[in-house]
């Protein structure tokens, strides 16, 4: 675009166009709004949040996909249930405390919420990104990510549990003197079909010392009373 057509559409002067590109270049600045957007956490060592990465990171590996847009820019998309409100802003929480002065934007589909945040470094902070669905590939955790789980691992798992987890309960009768009573206990469950994505919340738990068991091909089971209350207390009511 020529200058007076720029000037033009901004309505000033021409001259002034043309100090607002000098100064740009003398600054070394990219013409347009790059400039702006937070230094890369690991392309340029920019600061990171870990306890939101953390969390994000679980949520991203329970309900969460990314996608690429125009201009090398990745769109990192959350998925989540319409009905838990507390859930979907803490979601857009954490993608402002992992991409500080970003503006993630919601959209409604059936039944859920759709939370996504642009970046052209999303890929370099979930290297797991990929073609195809994530049970149909390998999900490994870098080095760097696996010392930040290992630090908030209640985090992580408060990520996988609130978007691919749930809290049941379930019930079972005994004959206590010769009277059939009914016991209800709450229990935790995590399902996925990524073989890898079950393992890496098994770790985490382990990490918390939180008993765990498998209930299903797909499943991962928190039935114990005081790991069901220790587990709430780490990652807090889904809802």
């Amino acid at each position: 675009m020529r200058d007076a057509d720029n000037a033009q559409l901004h309505g000033v002067a021409v001259k002034t166009i043309r100090r607002w590109r000098r100064l740009y270049q003398r600054r070394g600045q990219e013409r347009g709004q790059q400039h702006l957007a937070p230094p890369c956490p690991r392309c340029d060592e920019g600061p990171l949040d870990p306890a939101a990465y953390s969390e994000l990171l679980g949520w991203y590996l329970g309900d969460g996909y990314i996608s690429k847009g125009r201009r090398n820019v990745y769109n990192l998309h959350v998925y989540n249930d319409l009905t838990y409100e507390r859930l979907n802003a803490e979601i857009l929480m954490l993608m402002r405390a992992v991409k500080p002065g970003s503006r993630p934007h919601t959209r409604i589909v059936p039944g859920c919420v759709v939370s996504t945040v642009s970046w052209k470094h999303w890929p370099c902070l979930f290297p797991q990104h990929g073609p195809g669905r994530k049970h149909d590939r390998p999900i490994v955790l870098e080095e760097w990510q696996a010392e930040i789980v290992t630090a908030f691992p209640a985090d992580f798992l408060r990520g996988l549990f609130h978007s691919d987890g749930a809290r049941v309960h379930n019930w079972a009768t005994r004959m206590v003197g010769g009277e059939k009573r009914r016991y209800d206990y709450p229990r935790w469950q995590f399902s996925n079909r990524s073989d890898d994505i079950r393992d890496l919340c098994c770790w985490a738990l382990d990490l918390v010392d939180v008993a765990w068991r498998r209930s299903g091909p797909w499943t991962i089971s928190v039935s114990r009373r005081e790991a069901v209350g220790r587990l709430d207390a780490l990652i807090g009511p889904k809802t």
